[in-house]
């Protein structure tokens, strides 16, 4: 008897897709260095302090073209955001009271926010790890008025999975650091005393909070009635022939992270895209759903819901920064002026496109049910007393 070839999808097939997606987001910056014959050695530095690109001065052509591409992306969300109101949403999420841990949340957010901008002398051996304990507070507020409104979040349905979140977060943004090695568009202040293991731990706390604080937002704008039936039948996207288009998409993505080293001060805005494209492209190519994969029927729900939690992270990361001792600055290149705290106001508009990464890569940790099919779904109303 012959027998017959299993149908079963490879519980394998996932693992080596990230396995190579990450070579590739690793990999490519490096192999630009070298094939240009310069030294790699510079950016694998750590504690990565030394400063050696040269940001160019500001220009008036490239602050307006990026303001026109910020307004042009803004007005499409808000566009969105018009005609689902114009819809109506589904039914508004449930109103319970904050749970007890919520008010936990809420004491360490303000207790938090108060030792980051006071320098008490008791707390200086701790002043460094301040930015820790505002978004510890401010995760658990979230997941604690998203359990009012819609009786679950993500802390609660999945505790595991959320400490899973937790420490791939700290593995993500480190990537995001070892990526501004090449560009150097945010260092940081108050941290040059630290030595590597202290300043690694230290780091990797904070770098902890940045998936659950925005996926944990996310969550939360799906309680809304804007984005539960409004978002969900707008018109479809679809692109013709998408495994030809993730074929062009994925070189072009892929040179622009070799090349982002050799040319920081045109590529820079490649940090916040190339990666999202590499990792759809290739996710397309495998044959497997992508974030953007509900846009063919029109769902927009996961797009500008991914892209608003990061805007929103993005406006509290930028204010407790300001008044905090360990702290960032920026430096980018054409567009350094308005800042709001110490971002440029046009450096928000990178807070969109990541938000889209944070959803691609919490989907395969959180799984794609808790963030994308029960993230918009409508709480069951209670029944009213008679």
């Amino acid at each position: 008897m012959i027998p017959q070839q299993s149908t079963a999808p490879d519980a394998r097939a996932p693992l080596l897709l990230w396995l190579i997606m990450s070579v590739m987001l690793v990999g490519l910056p490096l192999a630009g260095i070298w094939l240009a014959g310069r030294q790699i050695r510079p950016y694998l530095e750590f504690p990565p302090l030394t400063r050696y690109v040269a940001q160019a001065p500001f220009s008036w052509w490239a602050f307006a073209l990026f303001a026109a591409i910020n307004l042009l992306a803004a007005g499409f969300i808000a566009g969105l955001l018009i005609q689902a109101r114009r819809r109506g949403g589904g039914a508004p999420g449930v109103r319970g009271r904050l749970p007890w841990w919520g008010w936990t949340g809420v004491a360490i957010l303000l207790g938090g926010w108060l030792l980051a901008w006071t320098r008490f002398d008791w707390f200086a051996p701790f002043q460094d790890n301040t930015f820790l304990l505002h978004w510890a507070g401010y995760i658990i507020v979230v997941n604690g008025v998203c359990t009012r409104r819609s009786g679950s979040s993500l802390m609660t349905e999945a505790p595991a999975r959320f400490a899973g979140l937790i420490l791939a977060s700290a593995l993500f943004w480190w990537f995001f650091e070892y990526l501004n090695r090449f560009v150097q568009n945010w260092y940081y202040v108050g941290v040059e005393d630290l030595g590597p293991l202290t300043y690694t731990a230290s780091a990797s706390l904070a770098f902890a909070t940045v998936l659950p604080g925005i996926l944990s937002t996310y969550r939360l704008l799906g309680t809304f009635a804007l984005f539960q039936d409004g978002l969900k039948e707008s018109r479809p996207l679809c692109v013709p022939c998408p495994r030809a288009v993730a074929t062009l998409v994925l070189p072009a993505a892929g040179a622009g992270l070799a090349l982002i080293g050799l040319f920081p001060d045109h590529l820079f805005a490649l940090l916040w895209i190339s990666p999202l494209l590499v990792i759809t492209s290739l996710q397309t190519l495998a044959g497997h759903p992508t974030i953007f994969t509900p846009l063919r029927h029109g769902d927009w729900r996961p797009i500008v819901a991914s892209a608003l939690a990061a805007l929103i992270c993005g406006f509290f990361w930028e204010l407790w920064n300001i008044g905090s001792m360990a702290r960032w600055h920026y430096a980018i290149p054409f567009v350094e002026r308005y800042a709001v705290f110490a971002m440029p106001v046009l450096g928000y508009g990178g807070y969109l496109p990541f938000g889209l990464i944070c959803l691609a890569v919490g989907i395969p940790v959180m799984g794609r049910e808790a963030l994308l099919d029960m993230a918009f779904k409508a709480p069951a109303r209670p029944p009213r007393p008679r």
